[in-house]
């Protein structure tokens, strides 16, 4: 029998890599299905997804709040900032505490999306500055709005941002991906961690990112789609050492242990399943950016 071909958008990082070694390296049974792995940069994702493009992609969660009518957010796949803070809560109601380390909070790495300039500035000071944004539909820049509210930016790709910032072709740069943990080498002072503003406002992790499946794909596709990618996420897991050394492949500037480290801040319990205090976070989220104007009225948050 010949089989479904499915296009699996996910951008080019070792987090996304990390989470599809499984299927990618055969380990993981892909059923009646074919993948094929498109690799692009998430804002082309973003605005594939508003075409429907591809059956299942990695999208930005701002980017979801125009996309609900075509796509549900798979339930595994999900990026999350603040995991280091976060306690995480199954769907059985057990919760399961990060490996936090002896450094104090402040002291912890990157939390989520980081607002970085050339020289230490305030908040009030920053908001007369142009930012460097990577896409206005990403997740970072809708949590940005909703700590500075309106503010002037332009758009580059984001691993233009931090060369563009260090030069002093922009004022700031919004960094998301491996630049969370790459900037200090460019002599950067970080202005504002939206991961950590974020858990300490609302007490949750930051959704940033999702898997989503297209509708039309029908409802058996959708749950038996579900379950191979989050069998892929679950195999990398436990087969760690070799989905890193394949994850070190998509990482711009990174040796083994940034990669490794930079794999543990996104793909981790919550990208297994959201369980309800991450769906909550994506609630919270939604309600905030359309309580401030920034997006529509969601009508389906729905999980797969």
């Amino acid at each position: 029998m010949k089989k479904k071909l499915i296009q699996l958008g996910h951008s080019p990082d070792p987090d996304d890599a990390f989470m599809f070694y499984g299927l990618a390296c055969g380990a993981v049974d892909a059923g009646p299905f074919q993948f094929e792995h498109i690799l692009r940069d998430i804002q082309t994702l973003n605005d594939w997804a508003r075409q429907g493009k591809l059956e299942v992609t990695a999208v930005s969660l701002h980017a979801y709040a125009y996309l609900q009518e075509q796509y549900a957010i798979l339930s595994s796949g999900a990026s999350m900032g603040a995991t280091d803070l976060a306690d995480y809560v199954g769907e059985d109601g057990a919760v399961y505490r990060p490996e936090r380390s002896s450094l104090s909070p402040e002291d912890l790495p990157a939390q989520g999306p980081l607002l970085v300039a050339r020289e230490s500035c305030t908040l009030n000071e920053i908001k007369s500055k142009t930012i460097a944004v990577p896409g206005t539909m990403t997740s970072a820049f809708l949590a940005l709005n909703l700590v500075l509210g309106k503010f002037d930016y332009t758009v580059m790709t984001f691993d233009e941002i931090l060369p563009a910032v260090a030069d002093g072709r922009a004022e700031a740069g919004l960094i998301i991906h491996e630049g969370q943990l790459t900037y200090p080498q460019l002599g950067l002072h970080c202005i504002l961690d939206l991961g950590r503003w974020w858990f300490e406002n609302h007490n949750l992790p930051l959704p940033l990112g999702c898997n989503i499946i297209r509708r039309d794909l029908g409802c058996e596709a959708m749950f038996r789609i579900s379950e191979i990618l989050r069998d892929s996420i679950r195999y990398g897991l436990h087969h760690r050492q070799e989905a890193v050394e394949y994850a070190l492949r998509f990482g711009r500037g990174l040796n083994r242990e940034l990669a490794d480290r930079f794999v543990g801040l996104y793909v981790n319990q919550w990208t297994l399943n959201y369980g309800p205090k991450g769906r909550n976070a994506i609630a919270t989220f939604f309600q905030q950016a359309v309580k401030a104007g920034f997006i529509p009225h969601l009508e389906k948050l729905d999980f797969v």
